[in-house]
């Protein structure tokens, strides 16, 4: 009997991967052998040199397109730039994790085992540095999301949604401040992920059954030429849906976002924020463009009904929103459906601009949470909406800033926000779906109330006793604001360069 030989695995178009899990690994180390008064330099320049080089490798290896391990990882456009744009986000979010400038020890907890409220407790709050494990746990994160979007069967991606799923469960809870907070949060986020993980394990096993095989290229010939039951394609794919739409908060899966988003460490709700869904709307494209385009008519009415019940979400309860966290973890729950009209035009100008805007976004909302985290008093992040009143007087600078990420997350002119809504609206018309385009500007309006009340109290309202004081951003937090809003005046006033790469890049193979 002839022996079997599988094709070789290509290593330079998994090296951006393997570097990331490697510098994981490593991370490990540091935390056994490096003292702990240097740990935290040590982490935060090995991490980023990490991500620095995962990302150089990936620029060589642009050209390279490949289906690879099998056939469970696909290197092609979309995957090297949605794992650029993760890169590079998840860069600006290690800047801001890193900080250790704004409080003592920074925005994570010392010892995360240390029963809350107790002696040992207050005294690691005020004191003791912070938990430098984050770091490792952040590198493992940012490989998974690599893989997430890279993944060619549902095995491989079910495997990544763990890979980066589990440490941000942990990372949630390590909140230096408002610790019953944090862990409530991260419990919440623990169990409905575990629910979403188990729904889209049993779909993967309905699609099985329906294809045999995993491989996104097989369920695509299954779904061409059925042989099965058609009931275990459509409840396959419902169960797999749900685990995606999950990780990419698009109701009604959307109930842990803005807890989750006001409990954790807010530098690791700026890092969820920007590269999970990047992550998690990479993985729903490559499945729906590539797995299911031939039932697109049957699924495009009921993802188009979850865009749409998204959108409504979260622009009404953004309205009634009084923490600050809160109201952008709903402007984030909003922002997901209007990506989804765009992934919903199904065609090459709905995955490019659908790209378009997860960058903006990324970017915009980053510099967003950056600017909440210098916005504190004794107590920590003063988050409160009514504590805001009368910012721009004590700080017109950072209001200034502030403004400015707000009225783009409004779509107004000049500003990413609004080009990313142009595309997305403009490829969703030209894919027929003009009714989700008619609903997404209904709600834009609907959630730019939200946006301008803040910036009405922000600059309208005079200082109170209760208005805390604007801290100096450290230099890795002026770093990753300052590229946030300069990124975000760019792709509103010159976005063609980044609208070509879209372009170029909007092409998957199977």
């Amino acid at each position: 009997m002839g022996e079997l030989k599988l094709p070789p695995i290509d290593y330079g178009a998994l090296a951006p991967m393997l570097i990331l899990f490697g510098v994981a690994c490593v991370g490990v180390l540091v935390e056994v052998l490096v003292p702990r008064k240097s740990r935290n330099v040590v982490q935060l320049a090995l991490t980023l040199l990490g991500v620095v080089a995962a990302f150089v490798v990936l620029v060589i290896n642009r050209d390279i397109r490949v289906v690879t391990i099998g056939g469970a990882v696909a290197i092609d456009g979309p995957t090297i730039f949605l794992q650029g744009a993760i890169l590079v986000l998840g860069a600006m979010s290690l800047l801001l994790i890193g900080e250790r400038q704004v409080e003592a020890g920074g925005a994570f907890v010392a010892q995360a085992a240390v029963v809350v409220g107790s002696e040992k407790d207050n005294r690691q709050s005020v004191s003791q540095p912070g938990l430098t494990e984050v770091f490792p746990l952040t590198a493992f994160a940012l490989g998974g999301m690599l893989l997430f979007v890279a993944a060619n069967d549902l095995l491989t991606m079910f495997v990544a949604l763990e890979v980066f799923s589990l440490p941000l469960y942990l990372l949630c809870a390590l909140a230096r401040r408002r610790r019953l907070l944090s862990q409530e949060a991260a419990l919440k986020y623990f169990l409905l992920g575990s629910y979403a993980s188990a729904f889209f394990l049993f779909g993967i096993a309905l699609l099985y059954g329906f294809a045999g095989g995993v491989q996104l290229s097989v369920i695509h010939e299954a779904v061409a030429a059925p042989q099965r039951s058609e009931l275990l394609l459509y409840g396959g794919l419902a169960l797999v849906a749900i685990g995606l739409l999950f990780k990419s908060a698009l109701a009604p899966f959307h109930v842990w976002t803005p807890d989750v988003y006001q409990g954790a460490p807010t530098p690791i709700t700026a890092f969820m924020a920007a590269c999970t869904k990047v992550a998690a709307f990479g993985a729903l494209l490559r499945v729906l463009y590539v797995a299911f385009e031939g039932v697109r008519w049957d699924f495009q009415p009921v993802l188009g009904t979850i865009a749409a019940l998204t959108m409504l979400t979260g622009a009404i309860l953004a309205v009634t929103q009084t923490d600050m966290k809160r109201l952008l973890a709903y402007s984030s729950i909003a922002n997901a459906g209007y990506l989804m009209v765009g992934v919903l035009a199904l065609s090459e100008d709905g995955l490019s601009s659908t790209m378009f805007y997860l960058v903006a976004y990324g970017f915009a909302v980053l510099a967003a949470f950056a600017i909440v985290s210098l916005v504190r008093d004794s107590d920590g992040e003063a988050t409160h909406l009514s504590r805001w009143a009368g910012i721009g007087r004590k700080s017109p600078l950072l209001a200034g800033v502030f403004t400015f990420i707000l009225l783009a997350f409004a779509g107004i002119p000049l500003t990413s926000g609004f080009t990313a809504k142009f595309a997305v609206f403009g490829a969703a018309v030209e894919g027929g779906q003009t009714w989700l385009v008619i609903f997404g500007v209904v709600t834009s309006m609907l959630i730019a109330f939200p946006y301008l009340r803040v910036v009405v109290l922000m600059w309208l309202s005079e200082p109170g006793e209760s208005t805390p004081a604007v801290s100096i951003p450290g230099f890795l937090t002026s770093v990753a604001l300052g590229v946030g809003v300069v990124v975000t005046v760019a792709l509103g006033v010159v976005p063609a360069p980044l609208i070509d790469l879209t372009r170029e890049a909007s092409q998957f193979v199977r």
